[in-house]
């Protein structure tokens, strides 16, 4: 799906609530045959942008490869493991957040239409994965 010109850029205030698993498939760059290790080179690469803004960034993981890292902040960035398994998890993971005070005003990164959906409907901003993959390179 195409991202909206008025989602062009990572706004700079408020939490950053990142969808892992749709961030990794957006990008075919065999991250599938580890995705424990995939999940560690994202949180890698969302370093600098957190350091540098002014809110939280958490990184929702699902499956067996999100339970082996560390829940909780990490850095800069936190770790949030999806409370279930299975279909739409960490969407639901995602959605909850939304609904706790500490996360007001955020900003969800995703592609899923669904997601998309509940969040805005939950208030927060959208943006897509290539939105965030281009504050990943110079």
């Amino acid at each position: 799906m195409p991202e909206p010109a008025s989602e062009a850029a990572v706004p700079t205030d408020g939490p950053l609530i990142v969808d892992a698993m749709n961030v990794l498939a957006s990008t075919p760059d065999g991250w599938w045959h580890d995705r424990e290790a995939a999940y560690r080179r994202l949180i890698e690469q969302l370093r600098p942008l957190a350091a540098a803004r002014a809110g939280r960034v958490l990184v929702v993981v699902e499956g067996r490869a999100g339970e082996r890292l560390r829940a909780g902040p990490d850095g800069d960035v936190e770790v949030v493991h999806a409370t279930r398994r299975g279909s739409d998890a960490a969407d639901d993971a995602i959605v909850a957040l939304l609904d706790d005070a500490a996360v007001a005003s955020a900003t969800v990164v995703t592609a899923d239409r669904e997601l998309r959906r509940r969040a805005t409907a939950a208030g927060a901003r959208v943006i897509g994965p290539q939105a965030l993959r281009r504050t990943f390179t110079p």
